[in-house]
C-alpha cells in the first residue's frame, strides 16, 4: 500500500518532466510507457496528472440516444477524485469528449482527459481549465457514429497498456503511463534525477567539461 497520499503524489509529479520519468522507467525495464506522439494538448504546455481511468469504444451507427448516452453517463457518474480519463476510441470520425462531459468530469474530481480520438467544444473546455489531450478536433457528435463499450478496464494504445490505477503524467513532451505498483518508486527516483540534473547543469554552466560532469554525476 502506498505511503504517499494521492494529493501529495499528484502535487509532486506535477513538478517532474516526463523525460525524467521515462528515463527511470527505461532503467527499470519498462520500455513502452509513452502514449503515441500524435496526442496533443488543447492548450500547449498544459499538464495532466492523476490516476488512470481507462475506457474504450468503437464505431456504431445506433441512433437511439438512450442506448448511446447511458453508458457514457454511467462512466461519468463513476469518476472519482484524482482520476484522469484515458480513452481508446478506435475511431477517427466523431468527438469522444465535449464540454458537458468535461464539466461533469471536472466537478466529480477528474483532473483531465487523454482521448485517443477526437474532442469538440474546445473553446468551452479551454475556458473551463480542464486539461485535455487528443488526436483531433471535430464538431461531430457520437450519436449514430460511436458508442462506449467498457470503462475502468485495461486498454492498450499502440503497444502501451493502461490499467485502472496506473499513474498518468502529461506535459508538453507527451503522456506517460506509470504502472500502479511502481508509482511511488518512480516518483522518488525521478525526484532524485531532477535534483542530479540540476547539479549537472550548474557544473556545466560553471565551466566544467560536460564529459567530466557526466562522469562525476552519472547523468546527462
Amino acid at each position: 500500500m502506498s505511503t504517499i497520499t494521492l494529493d501529495n503524489k499528484i502535487q509532486r509529479f506535477e513538478k517532474i518532466y516526463t523525460g525524467a520519468i521515462t528515463d527511470i522507467l527505461d532503467e527499470m525495464g519498462y520500455h513502452h510507457t509513452a502514449l503515441p506522439h500524435d496526442l496533443k494538448p488543447l492548450v500547449p504546455g498544459q499538464r495532466v496528472t492523476g490516476i488512470a481511468y481507462p475506457m474504450y469504444g468503437e464505431p456504431n451507427t445506433e441512433h437511439d440516444a438512450d442506448i448511446v448516452y447511458t453508458p457514457l453517463l454511467k462512466m461519468l457518474g463513476d469518476i472519482q477524485h484524482g482520476h484522469v480519463i484515458v480513452s481508446k476510441a478506435n475511431d477517427d470520425v466523431a468527438a469522444h469528449l465535449g464540454e458537458l462531459s468535461s464539466e461533469t468530469a471536472k466537478y466529480r474530481g477528474c483532473r483531465g482527459a487523454v482521448i485517443y480520438g477526437g474532442v469538440r467544444d474546445t473553446d468551452y473546455i479551454i475556458e473551463l481549465g480542464f486539461p485535455v489531450y487528443s488526436r483531433y478536433t471535430t464538431p461531430l457528435d457520437v450519436l449514430g457514429r460511436w458508442q462506449l463499450v467498457d470503462y475502468n478496464c485495461a486498454i492498450e494504445i499502440e503497444g502501451t497498456t493502461v490499467n485502472p490505477g496506473d499513474f498518468i503524467v502529461g506535459d508538453r513532451d507527451g503522456v506517460v503511463v506509470i504502472p500502479q505498483d511502481i508509482t511511488d518508486e518512480v516518483l522518488l527516483k525521478a525526484e532524485e534525477v531532477v535534483s542530479t540534473e540540476n547539479l549537472v547543469r550548474k557544473a556545466i554552466l560553471g565551466g566544467e567539461h560536460p564529459l567530466d560532469a557526466y562522469h562525476r554525476f552519472g547523468r546527462f
